[in-house]
């Protein structure tokens, strides 16, 4: 049996505006050391006892709480973690961060912050009956009571404008940030401008770092050949490799033949048939 293992579950439907998923990671190790690729918001709740860090693409290095809440991230960060490390985690999607948060999600870029300082002593609770629960079906369940009850108290919910822009990355490799533009039917700054509120980063930005998250993923499923992975937007074989680096820290061919052993658990979140196409594939 793996030392490592990450296990993945859906948000009840009612939430999956809100949250991408949950997952329940544990290393039986006496020190963890791996590196996580740019993704979504994160909540999430240390169970063990020992410290932990993030060393995030920027260079900025945080100390990890017991319950936390980290940014939209930018390209890789190391996790560094005395073992046996227990982690329960909500994946937050960009209009989970604006109900959860009101805060603009690009003050929080690369970042991490106690939970707690935010949601109040909720956050202690919840992580101390995480605790008292082995089974992840039961973990899901209170994260789920977490989650709706946090949103019910929210101001901002700006599902709308989401749905428009997480289906704009979906539908192409390299999306036209025109055509987001054009479909929400507001200026390109007002559309930058909540895009940044909500998702950390501008259309453009966005398009990019998901045609990347896209690659690699379908790289280290070996769904296509490297190839046909660079027709999918890639100016040229070196654009292509800058791009998957930039936003995995890994390069491509790490993805076919060396694939650290974080990256290549969190491919399981994919046979979740129930999550919706921009998780599962990045």
């Amino acid at each position: 049996m793996s030392a490592l293992s990450l296990e993945y579950a859906a948000p009840e439907r009612d939430l999956r505006d809100f949250v991408s998923v949950f997952y329940d990671f544990r290393a039986d190790v006496p020190l963890l050391e791996d590196s996580e690729r740019a993704d979504l918001a994160q909540l999430r709740f240390k169970l063990s006892h020992g410290p932990g860090t993030y060393r995030f693409a920027d260079g900025t290095e945080q100390a990890a709480p017991e319950t936390q809440v980290v940014g939209p991230t930018t390209g890789m960060t190391v996790v560094r973690a005395t073992g046996p490390v227990e982690v329960f985690g909500v994946g937050l999607l960009p209009a989970g961060w604006a109900a959860l948060m009101g805060i603009d999600a690009s003050t929080m870029i690369n970042r991490v912050v106690d939970a707690q300082a935010l949601f109040g002593r909720r956050m202690g609770e919840t992580a101390a009956r995480l605790r008292a629960e082995p089974t992840l079906d039961a973990r899901v369940a209170i994260g789920n009571a977490l989650i709706r009850a946090l949103v019910a108290e929210a101001k901002d919910m700006p599902v709308s404008f989401t749905r428009i822009v997480d289906h704009w990355l979906e539908r192409a490799d390299s999306p036209d940030v025109e055509a987001l533009v054009a479909e929400v039917g507001l200026s390109r700054r007002q559309v930058e401008r909540l895009c940044k509120r909500f998702y950390g980063a501008p259309p453009k930005m966005l398009a990019r770092k998901y045609r990347a998250l896209r690659a690699a993923v379908a790289l280290a499923r070996g769904d296509t050949d490297m190839a046909s992975v660079i027709a999918r937007g890639f100016y040229d074989q070196s654009h292509f490799i800058r791009e998957i680096k930039r936003f995995t820290g890994i390069t491509p061919s790490r993805f076919t033949d060396d694939l650290p052993t974080l990256a290549r658990l969190t491919l399981k979140r994919g046979a979740v048939k129930t999550l919706r196409p921009l998780i599962t594939d990045t």
